[in-house]
């Protein structure tokens, strides 16, 4: 049986290649319009009920929230200086400011539960209870996900030669992160906020 020859399998990594940018701009789009759903269906709920909160709450601890909102937006700061890192071939530099975005969204993630921990209602407080929990856990689950993701990105970084020149994989972690953070802005400005 004859072996593909080197060529043959270069041509198809191209191929590969070449579809992943927008294979994954797709991806984010059908993600985009799940988000785009929840955040509807929680307006049209808002806007219909009178008494959005249960008795004795007033609303959200806007300080927490916004403290969290910095941390993952300065988290979108931290990936975008690694990936240029990487472009710039400075790969301990990227290895180190991938791993200090990790660790923000793991910082991320425990302020998201420590919210949920001490939240003055449950998922059973009618729409507000289940819209919040919904909308807070849908979007720490893609969270998680975006640091696992990283954290693969960054094991694969040490493989010699692997990232020297550049990683597709890294532009396309690092978009789903910054998505990440764009779905908590408006999930902070519809939850804390309005």
């Amino acid at each position: 049986m004859q072996q593909p020859s080197r060529s043959t399998n270069n041509s198809h990594q191209e191929a590969h290649q070449d579809h992943l940018p927008l294979g994954f701009l797709i991806f984010l789009l059908s993600e985009s319009i799940v988000f785009v759903s929840f955040f509807v269906t929680y307006a049209i709920l808002r806007i219909k009920s009178p008494h959005w909160f249960p008795d004795g709450v007033t609303g959200l601890d806007v300080s927490k929230a916004a403290l969290n909102t910095a941390i993952l937006i300065f988290s979108s700061v931290i990936i975008h200086f690694a990936e240029s890192a990487l472009k710039a071939g400075k790969l301990i530099t990227f290895r180190r400011l991938w791993l200090f975005t990790v660790a923000l969204g793991i910082v991320f993630l425990f302020g998201q539960a420590l919210e949920w921990k001490d939240m003055p209602f449950g998922i059973k407080a009618g729409p507000v209870g289940a819209t919040f929990y919904l909308l807070t856990g849908f979007h720490g689950l893609h969270v998680l996900a975006g640091v696992i993701l990283l954290l693969i990105m960054y094991v694969r970084s040490l493989a010699p030669g692997n990232y020297e020149a550049g990683h597709s994989g890294v532009s396309a972690a690092s978009l789903f992160w910054h998505f990440v953070d764009i779905i908590w802005i408006i999930l902070f400005l519809l939850l804390y906020i309005w």
